[in-house]
């Protein structure tokens, strides 16, 4: 494969056989796992001839500098520690400590913790509830434009696109709003990564952005990236990523992404494309979430309505077909370049034998209930002493956690907020297990 500064050039320093009086501790010898037993070849640690992924120069950077163009940013980081970091570097980058952050309620966990370890505070961006598809909808431009005239002091919003679901947003209508007020745009595109290689323009406009390379792409787990939209400089990201990151990240995850996007660019693209065509023809042919006009869709996920996500999910298992995730209304599959015939084939088989009986009425899903009360900052919240009690008996208690079920995919209960009993009925109705162990804030405060 032509086109890999960091894979050729490990491959390269490994043919050398240099005695390796350094760690890992492998030194470049078989692992005891046959799986993995040429894996540690390309392990190696920060060295003249590997770079440094917190430094500039070298192979590294050359193989982030080609993930940036591909995605048509200014700069890129390598991140192996998931998006996790990459998120909590972009808010480093975006905020400063005590901020408000406009932000996507159903954000990934990892931004109510930097909300937390930044102390930033949260004005909520609601998403319209699509009661014909029980999921929660697009964050709309105008949304973003309401609470930035109504907050003038916040100037960094964060986003989810595309959502677990495969929602999109209009990130490039969103970044006009947001940079009119003067704004910073982070977007965690988490599960978008194959998106530009599909030929969406899905990030355009964001200041940063953060993408899980291993959630959609041939490449191990934890591996993603961190982008620039120009605001930001390549040393800007190294700075921060460093913070959250390991000072010894693993080259051989950091070489799969560089083979994974030269691979992308020659041929894999094409077999995105038809795992595409698949999902469409899958939505033709079962009841499933569809995109229109007002609803824009992730290409390769699949979600399918069904009356009892769990139920479905259960027997899909048993015929050993493992879907992501289900909800009471829903089963999400994602599908990726890594599929073929074969696994097309298998999954239409596996979805006709656990189909419902005819005439099986689906499940309406109601809306999520208004927003409980604030009581505390995330920070203040995620930081106190706690309780641990069972949801059903936790009413009128000060939550430290998320409560977020699916559907909507969005936290009925954040941090610091007090459990109503509107949202335990909620909860309830959904089928959420009311027994489940839910950590407040302690009484001894």
């Amino acid at each position: 494969m032509r086109n890999t500064p960091l894979y050729s050039s490990l491959r390269a320093f490994a043919d050398t056989q240099p005695l390796r009086m350094h760690m890992p501790g492998h030194h470049g010898k078989p692992l005891h796992m046959p799986e993995l037993e040429r894996f540690s070849e390309l392990d190696f640690t920060e060295l003249p001839p590997t770079g440094n992924l917190f430094s500039p120069g070298g192979a590294i950077e050359a193989a982030e500098d080609l993930w940036a163009r591909a995605f048509g940013m200014s700069a890129c980081l390598f991140l192996t520690g998931g998006s996790t970091q990459g998120i909590h570097a972009a808010l480093t980058l975006a905020c400063r400590p005590g901020d408000r952050l406009l932000m996507d309620r159903g954000c990934h966990r990892s931004v109510y913790h930097a909300m937390a370890l930044l102390d930033l505070k949260p004005i909520y961006l609601s998403r319209p509830w699509r009661r014909e598809d029980g999921v929660s909808g697009p964050i709309s431009p105008q949304s973003v434009e309401k609470l930035l005239k109504s907050h003038p002091k916040c100037k960094t919003v964060c986003i989810t696109s595309p959502t677990y679901y495969g929602v999109l947003s209009d990130i490039p209508a969103i970044s006009h709003i947001v940079h009119q007020y003067g704004g910073i745009l982070v977007v965690d595109g988490a599960h978008g990564a194959h998106l530009p290689f599909l030929g969406l323009d899905a990030f355009r406009g964001a200041d940063l952005t953060v993408v899980s390379a291993h959630k959609t792409l041939p490449v191990p787990g934890q591996t993603a990236l961190l982008f620039s939209g120009g605001l930001f400089h390549g040393d800007d990201l190294r700075r921060a990523g460093a913070i959250y990151g390991s000072s010894s990240p693993s080259y051989p995850m950091m070489a799969a992404m560089d083979v994974a996007r030269a691979w992308l660019e020659e041929k894999g693209a094409d077999d995105y494309r038809t795992t595409a065509a698949f999902v469409s023809d899958l939505r033709r042919t079962f009841s499933a979430l569809r995109e229109t006009p007002e609803l824009r869709l992730d290409p390769a996920r699949f979600v399918l309505n069904t009356p009892d996500g769990y139920v479905r999910k259960a027997a899909l298992e048993t015929l050993g077909v493992y879907p992501e995730m289900a909800d009471c209304g829903h089963i999400v599959c994602i599908l990726t370049c890594a599929d073929r015939r074969a696994e097309f084939a298998r999954l239409i088989e596996a979805l006709n034998r656990t189909a419902p009986p005819a005439g099986t009425a689906a499940r309406q899903i109601p809306p999520p209930p208004e927003l409980p009360e604030r009581v505390l900052s995330p920070r203040q919240a995620m930081f106190a002493p706690v309780d641990v009690l069972s949801l059903q008996k936790a009413e009128g208690q000060i939550s430290v956690d998320q409560v977020a079920p699916y559907p909507p995919g969005v936290p009925i209960i954040a941090p610091g907020e007090r459990i109503g009993k509107k949202h335990l009925s909620y909860l309830s109705e959904i089928g959420y297990n009311m027994t489940e162990k839910v950590r407040t804030l302690s009484h001894r405060v």
